[in-house]
């Protein structure tokens, strides 16, 4: 019985915690745009950033 006197206390903290953690994850906007991060993998460019730089062709 002094356990649950422990782990309840110790439950409440963390979801409050919790949603601390959420509701400034909320209004930090992390929720804003979940599309377009998985899209710009499919939609990259093939040639990768060195490729693409130019160089001076050999005199």
């Amino acid at each position: 019985m002094s356990m649950l006197a422990i782990l309840i206390p110790l439950g409440l903290v963390l979801v409050v915690i919790a949603v601390m953690i959420l509701l400034w994850a909320v209004r930090d906007g992390q929720f804003e745009d979940l599309e377009s991060p998985a899209w710009q993998i499919v939609l990259d460019d093939d040639a990768s950033p060195e490729a693409q730089k130019t160089t001076k062709p050999p005199s």
